[in-house]
């Protein structure tokens, strides 16, 4: 339900039922998303999504939804011509509560799960009179039963689509020229592994004192694709709710493997071979 106070939201979730969830009905990237257990807990749920609301041009208004208890998809869809492929699942490893904030993601093109989400994904796709484009269909399973969220038009943000290239071959930047030049789009897999992200967050607020890869181990892993600060010494470091995840972000890094489980392994694997340390004060 989208709201425009604090007394329309406790209304929304009053009607919802507890708890919900509260997220700017504007901007992306999880930013501003929390949850709100009781009615206690609305006020600073509000305050939150609020803030992150700004002067989006989008929309200024919150959204108050149900909460869906499983995990977190994503649905990553080419619609040529009215006809969907499915191309990818994007399992992600959000945050602690209230907050949503991802922290790793990971697609691998034999993934099973592709068959119980492909039919919610087409469905949602096709109710919406979608007949070009690539989409990023939002998900959570349910009792094992996926429970639509959100369809995005575009290729989805945090390089899951260099995630998908990677562990399918697909070229989902090049799908989506091809149909805005009226070209069918080569939706052919030419791989068949498994690749993933993980975000680089501090340990605490703070100011950047210091970001760090053992560049021995980064020249001699070739699994390591890619290994990239956000952040310089001296910026803010500020982890929710004081700040977000464009705030706290460091960097992120990319590996790819045989399967999920080996690509899970090695995000471990370099996690213990990085540093971000960060000093208490801004």
């Amino acid at each position: 339900m989208n709201v425009r106070s604090l007394q329309e939201a406790h209304a929304a979730a009053e009607r919802i039922g507890y708890p919900v969830v509260l997220k700017p009905a504007a901007h992306a990237a999880s930013l501003g998303v929390i949850r709100a257990d009781t009615p206690d807990q609305l006020p600073t749920a509000y305050e939150v999504a609020h803030r992150a609301v700004g002067s989006g041009v989008e929309s200024t208004s919150v959204l108050v939804e149900e909460y869906l208890d499983g995990p977190e998809v994503s649905v990553e869809c080419v619609t040529y011509r009215g006809e969907t492929t499915v191309v990818a699942v994007t399992r992600k490893t959000v945050s602690a509560p209230p907050f949503f904030e991802e922290l790793a993601l990971s697609v691998d093109a034999a993934d099973p799960l592709l068959d119980t989400v492909a039919p919610a994904a087409r469905a949602a796709i096709d109710a919406l009179g979608i007949t070009n484009g690539v989409s990023h269909v939002e998900m959570r399973l349910v009792g094992g039963r996926p429970r639509l969220i959100e369809v995005n038009g575009g290729i989805a943000g945090d390089m899951i689509g260099h995630l998908v290239h990677l562990a399918t071959g697909i070229d989902l930047p090049k799908a989506a020229a091809d149909i805005a030049c009226g070209r069918a789009p080569d939706l052919t897999p030419t791989r068949r592994r498994a690749a993933g992200i993980r975000m680089l967050y501090p340990a605490d607020s703070g100011t950047l004192t210091k970001r760090h890869i053992n560049q021995q181990f980064a020249a001699h892993t070739p699994w390591l694709r890619q290994m990239q600060w956000l952040r310089e010494i001296g910026d803010p470091l500020l982890l929710p709710p004081d700040g977000d995840l464009f705030a706290a972000r460091a960097g992120f890094y990319i590996v790819t493997g045989r399967d999920t489980g080996k690509v899970n392994e090695r995000l471990d694997t370099a996690a213990g071979e990085i540093t971000v340390t960060t000093r208490a004060g801004r």
